[in-house]
């Protein structure tokens, strides 16, 4: 059993940028391919960006490419999701989740393999 718990939401202008944090608890994080999801309002929760167990393998949904990047430090048990440019349509609420993988090189991007979630962390950007 893996507790994630997510931080750095908030409020930023358009073009800003945030950092969030997921700090994994319970077990060590570098077994765990590891993946961001958002859910915006009235809105179907979708991939972010995802993560391999060894930090090769990264996955990108569209709208953030070249904006946004995942990266994770296992000695400290926390994956990030640095976001730049953002854009109004960015706000939601932002997940952190994990899957069991054995090869390290896996990624998982869809949320219904994701084994354990963090409660979310909101951010909204003002136009």
């Amino acid at each position: 059993q893996v507790q994630l718990v997510e931080s750095g939401g908030g409020l930023v202008q358009a073009g800003g940028s945030l950092r969030l944090s997921c700090v994994a608890s319970g077990r060590t994080l570098s077994t765990y391919a590891m993946g961001w999801f958002r859910q915006a309002p009235e809105k179907e929760r979708r991939i972010v960006a995802a993560i391999s167990r060894n930090g090769g393998s990264l996955f990108y949904e569209d709208s953030v490419k070249g904006r946004f990047t995942i990266s994770r430090d296992n000695a400290k048990n926390t994956v990030y999701l640095q976001m730049n440019s953002l854009k109004p349509e960015d706000t939601a609420i932002y997940y952190c989740a994990a899957r069991g993988a054995f090869y390290s090189s896996t990624y998982y991007s869809d949320g219904n393999a994701m084994d354990y979630w963090g409660k979310g962390t909101l951010v909204t950007v003002s136009s």
